[in-house]
């Protein structure tokens, strides 16, 4: 494989971010329909509202949470095997939340459980095939992972274990830790877990086809 560019690696940085981008405007839509999120933001739903109601801190908001549990996360690999980790991965640990932050304050008032069921079904499985896209145009860069997807890898890999097994048992951990904490789990929980992986597949050629155009386009 021929060493890349600054300019290559700095391109692949900016497809990354417009993926994640992407991914948590998805991720935002789950929250905001409150009909049960993804399996990792249950457990960072949990932790907030666990956190806020024990402190009361009115600084505290799910974006943070969010960051400081990548950020955990992170320093873990650290010790366990710092390989992992890309600039990718730091740029998802720095850019997530505040990403899932600025999207809620944009369409929090518009987008709430006071809407009609139906609507938040609507909202909800948007959300899911946002959520897909955003994150295969993230796998695409090839430019590292969210700290929270390397969890199921490591552990795949230290184990030898299947990816797909390990990621299951990790999604189960996930969602009870977090409903014990009282992160919402519903409907939208198995949604997510039934839509965004058939839709990922789908979206991933088609990913990988337009993420290698714009390389090309902007590298000849």
């Amino acid at each position: 494989m021929a060493k890349r560019t600054l300019k290559e690696i700095l391109l692949r940085i900016v497809i990354l971010f417009v993926g994640l981008t992407i991914a948590h405007l998805g991720v935002t839509l789950f929250l905001l329909a409150d009909l049960g999120a993804d399996p990792f933001n249950v457990l960072i739903q949990g932790l907030f509202r666990t956190a806020q109601h024990m402190t009361g801190w009115t600084l505290l908001t799910h974006g943070r949470v969010h960051m400081a549990i990548c950020f955990l996360i992170i320093l873990v690999l650290l010790i366990a095997d710092r390989s992992y980790i890309k600039i990718g991965t730091i740029l998802c640990m720095v850019c997530g939340g505040p990403i899932i932050d600025f999207f809620t304050l944009l369409l929090g008032g518009l987008i709430h459980s006071g809407n009609p069921f139906a609507v938040r079904i609507l909202v909800l499985a948007a959300g899911c095939g946002i959520l897909a896209f955003g994150m295969t145009i993230v796998m695409k860069s090839d430019s590292g992972v969210g700290p929270n997807d390397l969890v199921a890898i490591v552990i795949s890999d230290k184990l030898h274990r299947p990816f797909s097994v390990t990621r299951i048992v990790v999604d189960v951990c996930f969602v009870a830790a977090g409903f014990f904490m009282g992160g919402a789990v519903g409907i939208g929980t198995i949604i997510c877990a039934a839509l965004v992986g058939p839709v990922a597949g789908i979206f991933l050629p088609r990913s990988e086809k337009m993420v290698d155009r714009v390389i090309y386009a902007v590298m000849k």
